[in-house]
């Protein structure tokens, strides 16, 4: 393949020029922003927030193909008295531990989930409706929807067992994803892949071999001229939080009546925020008809349970909604494979974390772009082949 466009620079579209340039290709990559990220992008300042929680899980092919390349970096371990700060809220209370049948949950398998029905319905007649609900609020921390109860059975089990797994499989690159994110890029330029930042792309370009759309799927189906180009996502509150420090604030809080999550990622990585403070963000899932204040006061109420005087301790707080850029989630009836195909057609190519790929989370958009260019790689080779063919016929 002689030259390939990608459009987006955040971590899909990066995978994708990484993985092209490896192979050859002239790589030209446009992203609208200042900086590179996506939604893996970092703030910069005092307060190394990344857009919601995020973490980087070691069970996915991504891990393998980032270790290989020496691009994970240094990792932020958690100390284990950290890690035994991890609390659940419960029936209007903070507790230690999650009922075992959140265990005996988790410990199902994908394949033993039904795709057809929905995730509620199906854990209730094998476990009961009290485990159905704490499962179901558990896994919004891999989901970001408001009523994981309500999508696949098969899509939510996927997650909830990868999401509970012992040893956990979440990880944090050190300094946030955008350290990340930055290696990622150093490494496409040192390959001879050619990223240009504040680079609007409104038209896709023709004639120059083909182009691969890594944006957000709404910029991406304004960019196709196709306004059917949709799939079911979650919509949520993040909310981000520095607060002075206090012996033993909790490292998460996991809201089981309800979807939520609150985790304090200084208690990983102090280097996320001045010394003396630490870094709290939270994703609240809301639903159609909430709004942000409904977000944020859930927020509190966790807060309230979990961290004694944060009002007086807050020295910054942030509070927005993200809409549409949390992933797909599967309706009952629905796989990845029912979502919108990577290959659009005539040398056009869909990446991200809403398109047919498997994974879960990040995995979904790395997925789909190694995919992506491995069929322009296979049709630029048939189309190297049935030229060669007309030119021996011709001879």
């Amino acid at each position: 393949m002689r030259k390939l466009t990608i459009i987006g620079g955040g971590f899909a579209g990066l995978t994708a020029a990484i993985t092209a340039a490896e192979a050859g290709t002239e790589v030209t990559l446009h992203e609208a922003h200042r900086t590179l990220g996506g939604r893996a992008r970092t703030a910069e300042g005092p307060y190394r927030t990344n857009e919601g929680p995020h973490a980087l899980y070691s069970g996915g092919p991504h891990w393998t193909w980032l270790k290989q390349r020496g691009l994970l970096g240094e990792l932020a371990a958690l100390p284990p008295a950290e890690a035994l700060r991890f609390r659940v809220h419960l029936d209007g209370a903070l507790r230690r531990t999650p009922p075992l049948g959140l265990f005996r949950q988790a410990r199902r398998t994908a394949e033993q989930a039904p795709v057809d029905l929905d995730f509620r319905t199906w854990v209730t007649g094998l476990a009961g409706e009290r485990t159905a609900r704490v499962a179901s609020a558990y896994v919004g921390v891999a989901l970001f929807h408001h009523d994981p109860g309500s999508l696949s059975a098969r899509f939510v089990q996927e997650r909830l067992h990868r999401a509970a797994c012992l040893p956990p499989e979440a990880h944090y690159p050190r300094g946030g994803w955008g350290r990340l994110i930055d290696r990622m890029a150093t490494r496409a330029r040192e390959l001879g892949a050619r990223i240009e930042t504040s680079s609007r792309v409104d038209t896709l370009p023709l004639g120059g071999g083909p182009v691969i759309v890594a944006t957000a799927l709404p910029a991406a189906a304004r960019l196709l001229g196709e306004p059917s180009l949709t799939w079911e996502s979650g919509r949520t509150v993040l909310f981000d939080l520095a607060l002075r420090t206090r012996k033993g604030d909790p490292f998460v809080v996991s809201d089981l009546d309800v979807p939520g999550w609150i985790e304090r990622y200084t208690a990983q990585d102090p280097s996320l925020a001045p010394a003396g403070q630490q870094l709290v963000q939270a994703q609240l899932p809301i639903g159609p008809g909430a709004s942000k204040a409904d977000g944020v006061a859930h927020a509190e109420r966790l807060l309230d349970a979990g961290f004694p005087g944060w009002r007086e301790r807050t020295v910054w707080r942030r509070e927005s909604v993200s809409q549409g850029r949390t992933g797909a989630v599967d309706l009952p009836g629905t796989t990845w494979r029912d979502r919108p195909a990577v290959d659009r057609g005539d040398g056009v190519y869909l990446v991200g974390d809403q398109v047919a790929a498997p994974g879960v989370l990040s995995e979904v958009s790395f997925t789909s772009a190694v995919e992506a260019v491995s069929l322009a790689l296979r049709a630029d080779r048939l189309e190297h082949h049935h030229r060669h063919g007309l030119d021996l016929k011709r001879g």
